[in-house]
């Protein structure tokens, strides 16, 4: 299994991201996987935290960047199998043109992150799980509804 450090890898061994782009990418990913492939990405646990889904491991790793991008990487990108990677490609595809703020707007308007929140104010902290099972029934009807079920 990947880690969320692969994944993150993997996005900017394409371009550069801020670490709030970063965050987000690496949650789509890991919920697309979960209802496409039917098995977690990684491991590392992603958490309802006030500005979207945020995976702790990974923003220790990247919180020295702040509001800056972090910087293209160069070299060999992470392996994945090829439909680990249709899935990657379908989430960069998709998101990889949003800035963070919009990412950030689009994960608030979605159940995941609204259910692990709960009753909270949008200014409080939280370090709730979204769990795979909370992206596997909010995303795996929105594929439903695109596949016209």
């Amino acid at each position: 299994m990947a880690t969320v450090f692969d994944v993150a890898e993997w996005f900017l061994h394409r371009k550069s991201f801020t670490h709030k782009q970063l965050q987000k990418l690496c949650y789509y990913a890991q919920a697309w996987h979960y209802v496409l492939l039917k098995e977690k990405l990684f491991d590392e646990e992603i958490q309802a935290w006030i500005h979207g889904p945020v995976c702790p491991a990974l923003y220790a790793r990247y919180a020295s960047y702040g509001w800056e991008s972090i910087k293209k990487m160069r070299g060999k990108s992470p392996i994945f199998s090829d439909k680990t990677l249709s899935v990657l490609w379908a989430v960069y595809n998709t998101y990889s043109k949003l800035t963070g703020a919009q990412l950030e707007a689009l994960t608030h308007s979605e159940l995941p992150w609204r259910k692990a929140r709960g009753n909270l104010k949008p200014y409080e902290p939280c370090e709730n799980k979204i769990s795979c099972e909370s992206m596997m029934t909010y995303y795996g009807q929105k594929f439903k509804e695109a596949q016209g079920d």
